[in-house]
């Protein structure tokens, strides 16, 4: 019940250079697998109308008159204006898709949903997105020259604080059973059902009035020469492997597409070893890699 996407975007217009989407999305309940296909296919151009719509407004609205600043004061108000519309077309476009699994005739979401964790590469300036549970790590060089893992999203589960706070704000529960102590579950409120393992993704409209959202958690980094590559995986990943495993995995590879296989079987590998008499949960992975490999591949 899961997808990983990596395609390139084109932008409209006013002198914008292409970009690169990535995402994983892992789809949870009877019909996960449906809405983490439906995410996938329909995401990444929601995306762009959101970011073109406010980037229209910008440009007609744009004050002409104003000569005061200086060229340096325009350059970093421009690049701080990119990104802020960037975030903003994010939080409508995951909006958008969450109103259009809600309004599905034949979908039934109420208790089937899917994490969303993307990363737009636009130049040197990442805008990463995320929703629910799966991760984004980026690979990079120390200033001492070692290999190292940045954790570049938050695994947005239940029992952070502020979660939870919201979640019991709208009253929803937010608990772990008995025989799984470590596994916080959002709750209704006078039922134990259905047990969200997250406090945020696309669908799961029985728990949307108690405090479950489909707004992500949006940061923007700027990269460097030293940042070498991006992971993006689903919680069966980082359950059962760390940054630096995972890390280490993609550095060993020749190229992407080895990068993420190797990181899926890697996990699979340790879920057995682990949990020997459970099931594998589900383990995907997309790498992207930001400076030419080893076969020449490129970012």
């Amino acid at each position: 019940m899961l997808v990983g996407f990596l395609c390139d975007l084109f932008f409209k217009g006013y002198g914008m250079e292409e970009g690169v989407f990535c995402g994983v999305f892992d789809g949870h309940g009877r019909y996960g697998h449906t809405v983490s296909k439906l995410v996938r296919d329909y995401l990444p151009s929601l995306i762009i109308s959101q970011h073109n719509a406010v980037t229209d407004n910008d440009y007609y609205n744009h004050d002409d008159d104003d000569n005061d600043s200086s060229d340096d004061d325009d350059e970093n108000s421009g690049s701080i204006k990119k990104l802020e519309d960037w975030k903003d077309a994010c939080v409508n476009a995951f909006k958008a898709m969450d109103k259009d699994l809600k309004n599905q005739i034949d979908l039934d979401c109420s208790c089937s949903g899917s994490t969303a964790v993307t990363i737009i590469k636009q130049g040197k300036e990442l805008i990463i997105a995320n929703l629910g549970d799966s991760r984004a790590v980026l690979g990079t060089i120390s200033e001492e020259g070692y290999l190292m893992a940045v954790q570049l999203t938050t695994d947005l589960k239940p029992n952070l604080p502020q979660e939870a706070e919201r979640i019991k704000k709208s009253n929803g529960r937010v608990f772990a059973l008995r025989d799984e102590p470590n596994i916080h579950r959002v709750w209704l409120p006078n039922e134990n059902f259905p047990g969200l393992a997250m406090a945020r993704a696309f669908g799961d409209l029985h728990l949307k009035n108690y405090g479950v959202i489909a707004v992500p958690q949006i940061s923007c980094r700027s990269l460097t020469s030293r940042d070498q590559f991006l992971v993006l995986a689903t919680d069966g990943v980082w359950d059962v492997l760390s940054n630096e495993k995972v890390v280490s995995i993609v550095h060993s590879a020749e190229n992407s597409e080895e990068a993420a296989k190797a990181v899926v079987e890697a996990a699979v590998r340790a879920w057995r070893c682990k949990f020997p008499s459970s099931r594998v949960d589900d383990c995907s992975a997309i790498c992207l890699f930001l400076q030419e490999s080893k076969h020449g591949e490129q970012p």
